[in-house]
């Protein structure tokens, strides 16, 4: 019976130190196409950041979403939004949302969400997709409130659709 109390505190002991340790390095959730959108609808004041390049988000992206390529200068747009934002990351699969999620916790987000399986869970889900095709010339840069300091070289890489 004592040795079957040490194994049991010894589990529970490990266990519990193991959880702690998965709490640590969640850094971002992973959300399904459905539980994405509610949660960002659920949320006061979200952004909703397309990670994708360009050409792949002038074809479709989901509505009301900001393009800010994962190829970019990163640093300087983690700088320019404030960090009380919950983000919202997609990308394509969800590859990339994930390593963007993970580099803006580094910069001190904490409310980070990426939607599992990218934008083709979302369409496998039949979630509504913007499909109207964008020209370069008819995207306009976003400006954060820090971003007016910014070289027109880096705001010029995130694009949000025309009002």
């Amino acid at each position: 019976m004592r040795s079957f109390l040490v194994i049991f505190a010894s589990i529970l002991f490990f266990s519990s130190s193991l959880l702690s340790q998965v709490r640590d390095t969640l850094k971002f959730i992973s959300l399904q196409p459905a539980d994405f959108q509610q949660s960002f609808l659920k949320e006061v004041n979200p952004l909703l950041i397309d990670v994708r390049e360009f050409f792949e988000f002038r074809k479709s992206r989901l509505k009301g979403a900001i393009n800010v390529p994962s190829s970019g200068n990163l640093q300087i747009t983690a700088d320019t939004i404030d960090k009380d934002h919950a983000l919202f990351f997609y990308c394509t699969s969800g590859f990339r949302s994930k390593r963007v999620a993970r580099n803006f916790y580094e910069k001190g987000f904490r409310r980070l969400y990426s939607l599992e399986g990218g934008i083709i869970a979302w369409r496998k889900e039949q979630l509504p997709v913007d499909k109207k095709r964008l020209r370069a010339h008819g995207t306009r840069p976003i400006t954060f409130p820090a971003a007016a300091s910014l070289s027109s070289q880096y705001t010029s890489r995130v694009y949000q659709t025309p009002d």
